[in-house]
């Protein structure tokens, strides 16, 4: 059965990015496309993210270089929600979406076919689909370095029902922890 899933890398100290809003601390181990990371995007069939996570994605990826614009990274239709105007990357399939996740949840769940829905980020928009009852996993990739502050993982409670350990893997210098989100 398709699930939604929050899958992400985190600090060991539960940070998203630093304070600057930077992956820096992550990408000096890779560019994150690993076999875990393989095996995951294989079984999603669209994408959501916050505007921040968006703007990252442009400044860092797409747009980069001005003079030489990257494609959207994701082939998968993708919604960002926003409450405010975004630039468009030419010839992406990405909407932008204000209000309530809900709605959107639907359109998303139909266009993805069958396949998972991929909350990218960040962690107030995959609290708003947990306070919805529409997260179904949290996937976190522990890596080897602590931040002190920034973007936390998920600034939300969720304690009762706890989230349930599904499994524990070890991948090089990392670990990621599958939970399961009670319904």
């Amino acid at each position: 059965m398709p699930s939604t899933q929050y899958y992400t890398a985190s600090s060991l100290d539960g940070f998203i990015a630093d304070t600057d809003n930077s992956l820096g601390w992550l990408l000096q181990f890779s560019d994150g496309s690993g076999a875990g990371y393989e095996r995951f995007i294989a079984e999603v069939g669209a994408i959501a993210m916050g505007s921040t996570t968006y703007e990252w994605v442009l400044a860092n990826h797409v747009f980069a270089d001005p003079d030489a614009p990257a494609a959207w990274p994701y082939r998968q239709p993708s919604w960002v929600f926003s409450s405010r105007p975004q630039r468009p990357v030419p010839g992406a399939g990405i909407r932008f979406v204000t209000g309530p996740v809900a709605p959107v949840h639907a359109d998303m769940a139909a266009a993805a076919g069958g396949k998972n829905i991929w909350l990218v980020g960040g962690g107030d928009l995959v609290g708003q689909f947990h306070d919805a009852g529409l997260l179904h996993e949290v996937i976190v990739t522990i890596a080897p370095v602590t931040l002190g502050a920034g973007a936390p993982l998920l600034p939300r409670r969720i304690a009762e029902p706890p989230l349930r350990l599904a499994s524990v893997e070890r991948d090089g210098e990392f670990a990621t922890l599958h939970f399961r989100v009670p319904a």
